[in-house]
């Protein structure tokens, strides 16, 4: 099983605008992301969001270069200040490739959780619209398969 933690693209500021919409830089990130995640081949079979519109919108733009065959949509437990616990428990129970869209703290958190098994622990620096791809083994242990970022994608 292959998991997918992916930051949601920049954000327009709380004071800008309370919903926090991409920004169009956030936007194009995300594409740009999206659209060579889909060149590469990469396969996913539900993309889940933590339903903040930021990581909603990130998700559908995702969603429409992956064509996840189960489709998107929203799922608990991925706020911000979400507990990483209850994602670590959750993916005992799936055994399909599956993205998480979400927000730090939280990705942070769940990533070291994961490989460590303790949340406390800054293993990947997330950036926006970054991808990092992790691969469940053997005896349910973690490794991490690669990290994507915009700012490395040619142009």
């Amino acid at each position: 099983m292959r998991l997918y933690l992916v930051q949601h693209g920049e954000a327009k500021r709380e004071e800008e605008d309370p919903s926090r919409p991409l920004t169009e830089n956030g936007r194009r990130e995300v594409e740009m992301v999206a659209k060579f995640l889909s060149e590469a081949g990469i396969k996913i079979d539900k993309i889940l969001h933590s339903g903040k519109l930021r990581a909603a919108q990130t998700a559908e733009i995702l969603g429409q270069y992956l064509k996840p065959a189960k489709g998107v949509e929203k799922a608990e437990a991925l706020e911000p200040l979400a507990d990483p616990k209850i994602w670590f428990r959750n993916l005992k129970q799936i055994d399909e490739d599956v993205m998480l869209v979400g927000h730090l703290p939280h990705l942070k958190k769940l990533t070291s959780l994961l490989l460590t098994g303790r949340e406390d622990l800054e293993l990947v620096k997330f950036r926006y619209s970054g991808v990092l791809c992790l691969e469940r083994g053997e005896n349910e242990l973690w490794s991490i398969i690669w990290i994507l970022r915009p700012d490395i994608i040619p142009r």
